[in-house]
């Protein structure tokens, strides 16, 4: 069976196996959950999320285990809620980190769970770090498994693949042994849920899917850790994940497709592959706003003799293309407002789409001219999927921007292309640059305080949370 390689790899993983470039990677990823997860606890969505737990458990500790609420100091709930609500925290700003090939952000979903379960048993740094990497590792596993079928089908690979690798991450922690960690992996395939319309509907429930893979992930290995069982071919089963929620009956059995390759690449660590957001937008819009970036600083504030824009780029990235977005949710997912702002705003981040919103971004009518400037600029726009783009998707993420400007400046055409955005592995952000986003999400916060992940190995994980969540 499939996940009995995948059980055996978790069951067998050690610290000391972890290169220094894995280790130094899970510190700026922890480094990057925290301040996305920090700011992103005081958004509507989390919040609305807390009061209704709040109101449905009163915070009532009755497991006898509790964990902190990254963002709420001396707050602390059971360790299914905590992973729940800081799992909803870590993903809606839209700035946690990601893995192009897997198509799921992962951190939001390992590090809510590894830190409710390592701070309720107070486990040491190296435990967190082991479970970390291990649920790297079975996310872009299972993420490059499945996509981009899975995707391409309707389905939000955080929340489904992220429930499998909550499951491990407590799996890890909890030191189930092999044929416990298969049951538990069983169970989380069966709960395995997201369907992308909550995301291009512009809803809340895009967020859900993270909470939810924390909370069935945990659930599931407690579960597993007391008996309860799981089917093990979750995965290839004739009605399990793969015949049902990747391909149909008939695809599968056309294809000519074996494990055989797949687990060969069991236990070939790969968390360095992942990458960091700037922008608070869908990662398949990054590279149309890093190209309109560039524009950006040859034309200045010039926007307003921009006659027309024409971005090409790959079919995902191209069906993002809502041209009239009702919420901030909706706009985090629309290519057309990602590129107008852009261009008008010079910089994208979360401040600078809070000011837009309040000034009317989603009136109808708005006296500040920045924001018409923005409308007016979207209504000149074309989205336009490009085959030769297409054909490096998913290995890249190309995309083109051509503006044509009007005739004041003759006609001048301005044009640029990024084929991976800032943050990738290939085109990696400076550990600085990750402690300036930080501060910009976080100007209050005592940034004295994330000296000690520099030396997370030698520290309680209870003691870690303590000093991180003042």
């Amino acid at each position: 069976m499939f996940l009995q390689d995948i059980s055996k790899f978790i069951s067998n993983y050690r610290y000391e196996q972890a290169t220094v470039e894995s280790i130094n990677t899970v510190k700026a990823a922890f480094l990057d959950f925290l301040g996305v997860t920090y700011r992103g606890a005081n958004e509507n969505s989390p919040n609305i999320a807390f009061n209704t737990i709040n109101e449905i458990f009163h915070m009532d500790n009755n497991m006898g285990l509790e964990a902190s609420i990254i963002g709420k100091p001396n707050v602390k709930t059971n360790v299914l809620n905590a992973a729940f609500l800081n799992g909803i925290s870590a993903h809606t700003l839209e700035l946690d980190d990601g893995h192009r090939q897997a198509q799921a952000h992962l951190g939001a979903v390992i590090f809510p769970t590894a830190l409710a379960l390592s701070e309720a048993y107070g486990l040491g740094g190296k435990d967190f770090f082991e479970a970390v990497i291990v649920g790297y590792e079975v996310g872009i596993l299972l993420g490059k498994l499945v996509n981009p079928r899975h995707r391409n089908n309707g389905f939000h690979t955080t929340g489904t693949i992220g429930t499998f690798v909550s499951g491990a991450v407590a799996s890890k922690l909890l030191k189930l042994d092999e044929n416990q960690i298969l049951n538990a992996l069983g169970l989380c395939g069966t709960q395995a849920a997201g369907l992308l319309e909550s995301d291009h509907a512009g809803s809340m429930g895009k967020v859900l899917h993270v909470g939810k893979a924390n909370y069935n992930g945990i659930l599931s290995a407690f579960l597993a850790r007391n008996g309860f069982t799981g089917a093990e071919s979750i995965i290839e089963g004739s009605e399990g994940f793969l015949k049902t929620m990747v391909f149909n009956k008939e695809e599968f059995d056309d294809e000519d497709f074996s494990f055989e390759s797949i687990l060969e690449d069991v236990g070939v660590v790969r968390v360095r592959d992942i990458y960091f957001k700037k922008y608070p937008f869908c990662r398949h819009l990054h590279s149309s706003i890093d190209t309109a970036l560039k524009l950006r600083n040859s034309l200045g504030e010039e926007y307003t003799h921009i006659q027309n824009v024409a971005v090409k780029t790959y079919a995902v990235a191209a069906d993002h293309n809502n041209f009239q977005p009702k919420n901030l949710e909706e706009l985090k997912q629309s290519l057309p407002y990602a590129v107008a702002i852009t261009l008008v705003m010079g910089e994208v981040n979360i401040d600078t789409l809070d000011m837009l919103v309040e000034y009317g971004l989603f009136e109808n009518y708005s006296t500040v001219d920045k924001v018409n400037s923005i409308k007016n600029l979207v209504n000149k726009m074309i989205i336009l999927k490009d085959d030769k783009l297409e054909d490096l998707y998913p290995n890249k993420r190309p995309s083109n921007v051509i503006i044509k400007l009007d005739e004041s400046f003759r006609n001048g055409v301005f044009q640029n292309i990024t084929f991976i955005p800032k943050g990738d592995f290939e085109n990696p952000y400076e550990l600085s640059e990750l402690i300036d986003k930080f501060k910009s999400l976080n100007p209050e916060y005592n940034i004295n305080n994330l000296v000690i992940i520099d030396e997370l190995d030698n520290y309680s994980m209870t003691d870690v949370v303590g000093v991180l969540n003042e």
